[in-house]
């Protein structure tokens, strides 16, 4: 199966800046996030990104890269672009790997993209894994989901979901929570078209930009995964975390 990989930067970050560029072993995290994603059976692997400085990384490793406008308000305006920039056909998968994950499993970018080939009736796919922590479950930095019985999406929010009328508490009850990894992957027409599309109040709520698909009457699948994502880059903590599992990998 045939899909594309595009990986949206910019310097920009109000917690970590320059993070795309954060020295991981020897190499922008950038690079490793792009490196990392090559691992999958992506045809190609490509950064859109609003810096020079972000390309200029990228060239002197070999990756791919294309310059997108600076005024993009979300990482999928900008991906919007580089599917023009690459001359996307309309049903060519797209999947959308973060760039401040350089340890996402290879295997749940395949599955993503699968994931989507096999619901036509569906316009973007995304990642879950089950969630049996009552402290994740509480923290509302970690989206949790529901979905109907073919795996479609019902609801993304930041709240405890599904609650548990009886608990008492946000306890996660075994096999019922599903924690989102921010991964997707989209056909390439859907990405172009979604920009365009006018935000919905849930996404304001919630600022999950994925509501607006759903508010819209939209279809995204969603693939359970046995598998754990590695830990992202949103903090400097984050960043030495990242670098120590690096090193004791080597």
């Amino acid at each position: 199966m045939s899909f594309t990989v595009l990986i949206p930067a910019r310097l920009a970050s109000t917690r970590l800046p320059n993070k795309p560029l954060a020295d991981l072993e020897g190499r922008p995290m950038i690079v490793r996030v792009a490196q990392r994603a090559a691992q999958s059976g992506a045809s190609q692997v490509v950064v859109a990104s609003d810096s020079q400085e972000v390309l200029a990384a990228c060239a002197a490793h070999g990756v791919q890269a294309v310059l997108t406008r600076a005024d993009h308000v979300s990482g999928s305006d900008r991906l919007a672009e580089a599917c023009q920039q690459l001359g996307l056909d309309g049903q060519d998968v797209v999947v959308n790997v973060q760039g401040d994950e350089p340890l996402i499993a290879p295997s749940m970018i395949d599955a993503c993209a699968a994931q989507l080939r096999a619901r036509p009736d569906c316009v973007m796919s995304t990642v879950a894994h089950a969630l049996d922590d009552a402290t994740d479950f509480a923290n509302p930095n970690v989206v949790k989901l529901v979905t109907d019985a073919r795996g479609t999406a019902l609801y993304f929010s930041r709240a405890p979901i599904p609650w548990w009328r009886d608990a008492g508490a946000a306890t996660p009850q075994p096999g019922s929570a599903l924690r989102h990894v921010g991964l997707y992957a989209y056909h390439a027409g859907f990405l172009r078209r979604f920009p365009g599309l006018q935000a919905s109040p849930l996404e304001q709520i919630e600022s999950l930009e994925q509501l607006r698909v759903l508010w819209h009457g939209e279809r995204i699948a969603v693939h359970i995964s046995p598998e754990r994502p590695g830990p992202g880059v949103d903090t400097p903590d984050d960043l030495e975390r990242v670098r120590a599992l690096l090193r004791n990998s080597a």
